[in-house]
């Protein structure tokens, strides 16, 4: 049971979801990309309910509801025409940001599922076992195998990677993996959507960063969403 829905949500979350996310940075940016990842916690309680009948409290959903309205007015902040710049963008860069949240949302519900009482971290190894095999199958068959030596020739590159891979894949999927034992997969993939918020100190004292009003503001909204779910 546990390999073989957390081994799907490996495919699922990381191998369509991450490399779908990844090409919607090329495509259309982080910032538009991050700003459909403000979908994932509705995809996912919408998931939850339908795959183990995981219903909200209001208070969860205003909590909700709060949370994605603030992280998404902070990961759109300096675009002042967003809808005209949205409609300039490519569709497959749209398309591709979507599939990516959808990805992480099943994913993760996929990933509960299959996990019950199971350890987190063996959970999280079996998803990335799988999705390793995933993405070995997307590189045999689109031929992006020799585009792998020149990648591992980048030592610059490669430590970012690995540096990350540490704290993403390995600590944040498990912890994440821990949290929605706990809790409801929505509400966890809510706090999760914090992500853009939680980096504003961050940017503010390693890079000098000016952070405008309306980010502090939507940042302040995030905060007190989160709050509300577990008043």
């Amino acid at each position: 049971h546990a390999w073989l829905w957390l081994g799907l949500s490996g495919l699922v979350g990381f191998t369509i979801g991450d490399l779908c996310l990844f090409r919607a940075f090329v495509v259309v940016g982080a910032r538009v990309s991050m700003l459909l990842m403000t979908l994932v916690p509705v995809l996912t309680a919408a998931a939850g309910y339908l795959v183990m009948g995981e219903v909200l409290s209001r208070q969860e959903l205003v909590g909700m509801a709060l949370t994605i309205a603030g992280v998404s007015t902070v990961v759109s902040e300096r675009r002042a025409n967003a809808d005209g710049l949205l409609q300039r963008l490519p569709a497959s860069g749209i398309l591709l940001g979507l599939a990516g949240a959808a990805g992480q949302a099943v994913g993760l519900v996929l990933s509960k599922y299959g996990m019950g009482a199971y350890n987190a971290f063996a959970a999280t190894h079996i998803r990335v076992l799988v999705g390793c095999a995933g993405f070995a199958l997307v590189f045999t068959l689109t031929g992006w195998w020799p585009r792998v030596r020149p990648a591992l020739a980048d030592r610059r590159a490669m430590t970012s990677t690995g540096i990350g891979a540490v704290f993403g894949p390995f600590l944040g999927v498990s912890l994440s993996l821990l949290a929605v034992q706990h809790t409801e997969a929505g509400v966890a993939a809510t706090l999760m959507a914090l992500a853009p918020v939680l980096i504003i100190p961050v940017s503010v004292l390693l890079f000098r960063e000016r952070v405008a009003w309306p980010t502090v503001a939507g940042a302040a909204v995030a905060v007190c969403g989160s709050a509300l779910m577990f008043l």
